[in-house]
């Protein structure tokens, strides 16, 4: 269109309106953040979002600061406090940020750092060549995002202090005393104002630090959860304290993700070099690696110690030169015969445990999108490839029983990835030649659009009968189940495929399975796991979880499982029928229902003989009433006089009409999504549960024993 027709001439007085409103957009229409104002604005542009993982962000800020000096050479020990009031202090013995003026800003150099966004050591100076965090924006994030922040520096001997609130300095740089050696403490509390609950969760800070301690060898980082209420005489609980100091950095890193496996070979993998990356660039390249009888690989990749949880450009380049070195050497040996016999990368990957960790010069980190996931920088696959493939070679010669065993199981896996091809298109095409590839067990619906449809998967012939009755077959498809599915942790892809109830569920879903799965084949986009509220109903749950995270992870990433939330109880006095899903909830019920019966004893003359006669009938229905000790026995044992409960323990002992009201119907029943929120302690938790080694499980079942609620022997 041409510009003169673009900007066409409109008629006078009828200027047009936006939807609330406003007729006028001019300059003074257009405003101007200034300073710290645009994270208090949009704070979830900077942290990600004002929940838990926003909240603990600003932990992971303040410390990746302090990692930094660590990573620079500057700092050997790193302390968190949790403090009573939900205050956080960060402590380190770095440099300290300085606190003389600065020459752009014209303030202290540590009030510029805490109120200028981009302001920091790690742009264009050479104070810090690697660093995380968010390079400049991180502390100044926290101090905007904080009810009051307070910063102490040691440096020269001079102890500093500037107290904020929130992101306001309350004053400038004091002199507060003398102080030795250097170092940096940032004390802040988030501000209620900001987040939607200030609770700090001690195993995610653990876990996180965890893992950062493991990758910057040799630093000493200490947690202490000094938290406890004040116990009215001046003093507090106990404190808790946590450190983390490993010398043999990503080594170790490895052995712990390992802790729960049984593993193949006797010796960890492990190399390191920095290399040139061109005119005065230079990469850090560490690796290191263990494979383990577990079906599933487990690779982990950080780039200046971000971790990627896509991978990237680094995990490409050990892929590479994993499959390249094992190739070469069993063919050296006389392993592989033939070219078409190569191992493949999904061959080499099964059962590894890998962590690869590339530091990089801050002017050339490159990332794929704002959330750092995956690395972009080309240059560290050449990298990395060629650190590893060199070293993997040398290890593989100089420990022939570890190469031995490492290649051994490699072939196995090809041989069953061989194998589970053939079984997959055996399913495929059985799926086919019995007509639209559904199994006869399965109740379809009537709808084709998969927004709209749902898969309810149930327990037996009982309950898939009421669920079949039950349903609205508009959208709602129902599978039954029989028995117990096969345990996927502990089996391959090909003898998976040999379960009639798995090949059956694989069909219904319709994305096919490994190498020919399809996302957008899937029939239903609410798979909803519909078992007993007893034991063996919960295992069956368990084994279907197993097999959507092992082999349908996608799905779960999207949101497409769930898991219904039938009722424990039926409780029903007279006419008032509850559905009730916890012992707590029943307890509270009948007292409930019994008031209400008594309440009713109370109203005999006041609205003439039937009024008397009903209130008679409930007296004698209600008894004595009121919650005795003999009463609250009663509850406990399912007999309370004049209230009916009834124990659900499995779907089958529902009607029709009772499994709609309380787990079909979308208006009133209760599910929950299956969501992934941490995938490392998913997968160990997989592992712990469904895998073969039986003295973890033991451990964990001693450790949560107490805990179990509504236990059906």
């Amino acid at each position: 269109m041409a510009q003169n027709n673009f900007f066409m001439k409109k008629e006078k007085n009828k200027q047009p309106r936006d939807p609330l409103g406003e007729a006028s957009y001019t300059a003074k229409d257009i405003y101007v953040l200034e300073g710290l104002e645009p994270v208090r604005k949009r704070p979830g542009m900077y942290i990600g979002s004002t929940g838990v993982d926003g909240l603990h962000h600003l932990i992971w800020e303040v410390f990746d600061n302090s990692m930094d000096e660590a990573m620079a050479g500057h700092a050997k020990n790193i302390a968190i406090t949790l403090l009573p009031k939900n205050f956080i202090r960060v402590i380190d013995d770095g440099r300290g940020i300085p606190v003389d003026v600065h020459k752009q800003t014209k303030k202290s150099a540590l009030e510029t750092v805490l109120t200028t966004l981009h302001a920091g050591g790690k742009f264009g100076s050479d104070a810090y060549k690697i660093s995380g965090g968010l390079h400049g924006v991180g502390v100044s994030v926290v101090n905007a995002l904080s009810a009051s922040l307070t910063a102490t520096i040691c440096r020269d001997g001079i102890e500093h202090e500037q107290r904020y609130a929130r992101g306001i300095p309350q004053g400038p740089v004091k002199k507060i005393g003398k102080c030795e050696g250097s170092g940096t403490a940032i004390l802040f509390a988030a501000d209620p104002q900001i987040f939607e609950k200030i609770e700090f969760d001690l195993p995610k800070i653990l876990a996180h630090i965890r893992q950062q301690a493991y990758l910057t060898r040799a630093i000493k980082i200490t947690i202490i959860d000094a938290r406890g209420e004040d116990t009215g005489k001046g003093g507090v609980a106990l404190e808790h304290s946590y450190s983390f100091y490993f010398e043999g950095g990503i080594a170790s890193y490895v052995n712990y993700l390992n802790r729960n496996e049984a593993p193949k070979h006797e010796h960890v993998f492990y190399c390191s070099k920095e290399v040139e990356a061109g005119s005065d660039r230079k990469i850090f390249v560490e690796a290191a690696l263990q494979y383990t009888d577990d079906l599933q690989g487990h690779e982990v990749a950080f780039a200046n110690n971000i971790y990627n949880g896509e991978g990237g450009t680094h995990l490409t380049g050990f892929r590479t030169a994993l499959t390249r070195a094992l190739n070469d050497h069993a063919r050296k040996n006389d392993y592989l015969k033939k070219d078409d016999d190569a191992l493949t990368g999904d061959d080499v990957r099964e059962g590894l445990t890998a962590v690869i960790s590339v530091k990089i010069q801050n002017s050339t980190l490159q990332f794929e999108g704002q959330t750092k996931s995956k690395l972009g920088n080309p240059e560290a696959r050449t990298a990395v490839e060629s650190v590893v493939s060199e070293a993997l070679k040398e290890w593989l010669e100089q420990y022939p029983r570890d190469a031995e065993a490492i290649i051994g199981r490699a072939i196995l896996a090809q041989k069953a990835r061989k194998a589970a091809k053939a079984a997959r298109e055996t399913v495929l095409r059985k799926g086919i030649l019995e007509g639209l590839m559904l199994p006869g067990k399965l109740a379809d619906c009537q709808s084709k659009k998969p927004e709209e449809s749902e898969l309810f998967i149930v327990e037996g012939d009982s309950a898939g009968g009421s669920a079949k009755q039950g349903r609205d077959r508009r959208y709602q498809a129902i599978l039954p189940l029989r028995g117990k599915i096969l345990n996927v942790e502990r089996a391959r892809l090909d003898k998976m495929l040999t379960s009639k109830e798995v090949k059956a569920l694989i069909i219904a879903l319709g994305t096919a399975i490994g190498d020919e799965f399809d996302e957008k084949k899937l029939r239903y986009h609410r798979i909803i796991i519909a078992t007993d509220a007893d034991v063996d109903g919960a295992h069956i749950r368990t084994l279907l979880m197993t097999l959507f995270y092992r082999y349908f992870p996608s799905l779960i990433e999207h949101g497409y499982l769930y898991i219904a939330m039938p009722p424990l109880y039926r409780v029903q006095a007279r006419k008032n029928i509850r559905y009730v899903y916890s012992d707590e909830e029943k307890d509270r019920t009948v007292v409930e229902f019994q008031k209400i019966l008594a309440d009713a004893k109370n109203q005999r003359g006041k609205k003439g003989k039937v009024v008397e006669e009903e209130a008679e009938e409930a007296e004698n229905e209600a008894g004595e009433g009121g919650a005795s000790g003999e009463t609250e026995t009663a509850v406990k044992t399912g007999m309370v006089k004049g209230i009916e409960i009834q124990r659900y323990k499995g779907l089958g002992e529902m009607n029709p009409s009772q499994l709609w009201e309380t787990t079909m119907d979308p208006a009133a029943r209760t599910m929950r999504q299956v969501n992934i929120a941490d995938g490392a302690a998913a997968d160990n938790i997989f592992n712990i549960l469904m895998g073969d080694e039986v003295l973890p499980r033991k451990k964990f079942i001693q450790t949560h024993a107490k805990a179990v609620k509504n236990l059906d022997i």
